[in-house]
């Protein structure tokens, strides 16, 4: 029986992909009659494996990326996440220019070379193009966050390609009605918006106000704080950005609560900046709370991770759900997948009800 892939394109070479990427290799042998693998939620998805996933074109706008085998460009900086597979093999996949429309942030350019992007002198490729060539069946829109227009140019792209898009990041494309029917009526499956970490600031912040609520506490006032080192840190620095990231956070928080709190009484999202940490990101969180007889009680807690890993775990299986969405060829917005492995999807429900609605469609249930 011939080899199953699962062909994936990318836009944005950045830390996040260069996790994913050495994922690829680093788990290529596991098998699905293997115990609980460290770092996996499923071993196998329907069938697919981790090493059917075989990257075939790539899309970025720095120069030390742009002309490089997808190989190679993972490591080229700004990128600074730790790397646990370092002998990527040649994949022939030439990373190319893409436009840049809002991908660079203007006050990066302040800073190091080291630590933001170079924009590279290259005309962009005709995108679509690209992908019909390549044999892409789904991409991962990786843009920095606040890249509206490009991220619904690589939307469209996929639209006129036909290719299944999961959009990892904090624009709403799989969330907004329009968008998702555009999708269904091409028959195209699509995943989104903002990518969960596996286990990390927002998915904790959730757990924890569920569990407040479910125990009878009132939730009074929360805060999340987020500080890192890498270049989606520096791009956050403008505040302009950060619109749609601070809605996806926060409301993705709010889902969990019994009762709505103003968002005077809630504020989540990118705080600051520091360049030696790298990828490293530092989370504080806070809750404040009246239990039985309105006696107060307040939990903090900070939570140190490597960033990248983190988006990449959940974006593994996110591309094993997407194919087997083409395989049984659903379109539009993947509702389970979208509610359990993003902050922004169509429909919020709990992380475990929509755990228990993923290995639903993993044995083949439809969902609407």
């Amino acid at each position: 029986m011939a080899k199953r892939t699962i062909k994936i394109a990318v836009a944005g070479v950045g830390n996040c992909f260069s996790s994913l990427l050495q994922g690829l290799f680093y788990y290529r042998n596991v098998k699905d009659n293997q115990n609980s693998i460290p770092g996996l939620m499923h071993n196998v998805i329907g069938g697919y494996e981790i090493s059917d996933i075989e990257p075939v074109a790539a899309f970025d706008i720095d120069e030390r990326k742009v002309g490089k085998d997808l190989s190679e460009a993972i490591f080229a900086p700004p990128n600074c996440t730790k790397v646990f597979y370092k002998n990527i093999p040649h994949l022939g996949v030439e990373v190319k220019m893409g436009p840049v429309f809002d991908g660079v942030a203007e006050h990066t350019k302040e800073h190091p070379e080291s630590q933001r992007f170079v924009m590279a002198k290259e005309k962009p490729v005709d995108v679509v193009e690209e992908l019909k060539n390549s044999g892409a069946e789904i991409l991962i829109n990786y843009c920095p966050v606040g890249s509206q227009k490009a991220t619904e140019f690589y939307a469209n792209c996929c639209l006129k390609a036909g290719v299944a898009f999961i959009n990892a990041m904090p624009v709403f494309i799989v969330s907004n009605k329009n968008w998702a029917e555009k999708f269904e009526n091409k028959g195209l499956p699509c995943i989104g918006d903002d990518i969960k970490s596996q286990v990390g600031a927002t998915i904790v912040h959730r757990a924890l106000s569920r569990l407040f609520c479910q125990r009878g506490v009132r939730i009074d006032r929360s805060y999340q704080l987020n500080i890192g080192g890498n270049s989606d840190f520096l791009n956050m620095l403008s505040r302009k950005r950060l619109k749609s990231k601070k809605i996806s956070k926060t409301e993705s928080v709010q889902s969990q609560l019994s009762e709505r709190l103003s968002y005077e009484n809630l504020h989540i999202g990118p705080s600051d900046y520091v360049p030696w940490l790298k990828d490293n990101k530092i989370c504080y969180i806070r809750i404040e709370g009246r239990k039985f007889g309105d006696v107060p009680v307040n939990l903090e807690l900070r939570l140190s991770v490597e960033d990248s890993p983190n988006s990449a775990g959940c974006v593994i299986d996110a591309i094993r759900l997407a194919k087997l969405a083409l395989d049984r060829k659903i379109g539009g917005a993947l509702i389970s997948a979208s509610a359990y492995f993003m902050k922004h999807p169509p429909y919020q429900f709990t992380d475990e009800k929509a755990r228990e609605m993923v290995e639903q469609f993993i044995m083949g249930k439809r969902e609407r």
